[in-house]
């Protein structure tokens, strides 16, 4: 194994619990339109693969339009860009972990699928004293993960080696993602998915505390 010159992060599930604040802005747009709300263990199910899939798997079926979907992201957008923060917090030991990276001149970065200006807000917010390579959300004709477009941008902007890069994240997603981009993976199991989950998708690494990244560089 190289000696691993660049991290990237997946943010929600893996370097924060966003969970809260994602399942108030959603019940939220629901509640507008008296339709029934979730708990929060359904909404970690619901969430992964973007804004509108969230939106999506949170309305009833039968009201599963595109039309229904827009409208119902349009007001989540609004409620939680406004109160990003209420609720979220780093996981326990992250900030410290991104810390002694920084500190070894590891590059960092960030590859969610959550839309780019909540992506930018929260690392801003939770993250103001670390420099990140690429804080690369959601953004219009770039394709989701697991699709690997959002990796192949990171690497292609560091000009990193493939064989010198570890991804992070907490869902099979996430790995797949890895896979797909030809890079190895850890999976955290202090996310908002099952290790069985992160273990079939082919997460290289199962970590179940953040400094145990340290260990794999």
């Amino acid at each position: 194994m190289k000696e691993t010159r660049l991290v990237i992060f997946d943010l929600d599930g893996t370097l924060l619990d966003t969970i809260g604040d994602l399942a108030v802005a959603c019940n939220t747009a629901l509640a507008l339109r008296g339709l029934p709300q979730h708990t929060l263990e359904q909404y970690r199910s619901f969430v992964g693969n973007g804004i509108m899939r969230l939106v999506e798997r949170a309305l009833p079926e039968p009201l599963r339009t595109p039309e229904n979907v827009a409208l119902v992201r349009a007001d989540f957008v609004r409620h939680y860009t406004d109160r990003i923060d209420r609720h979220t917090r780093p996981y326990a030991g992250i900030p410290e972990t991104v810390a002694e990276l920084a500190r070894r001149s590891i590059d960092l970065a960030v590859a969610s699928n959550k839309f780019q200006a909540g992506t930018e807000k929260l690392v801003r917010i939770f993250f103001p004293d670390t420099r990140f390579v690429a804080v690369l959300g959601q953004r219009p004709d770039v394709p989701l993960k697991p699709d690997p477009a959002v990796v192949e941008e990171i690497l292609a902007a560091t000009g990193t080696p493939r064989e010198e890069t570890l991804y992070v994240g907490d869902s099979g997603i996430d790995m797949q993602t890895a896979a797909a981009a030809g890079i190895r993976s850890a999976g955290v199991t202090w996310g908002f998915r099952s290790r069985e989950e992160l273990a079939q998708y082919g997460a290289g690494h199962l970590v179940d505390r953040p400094e145990e990244l340290l260990g794999l560089l």
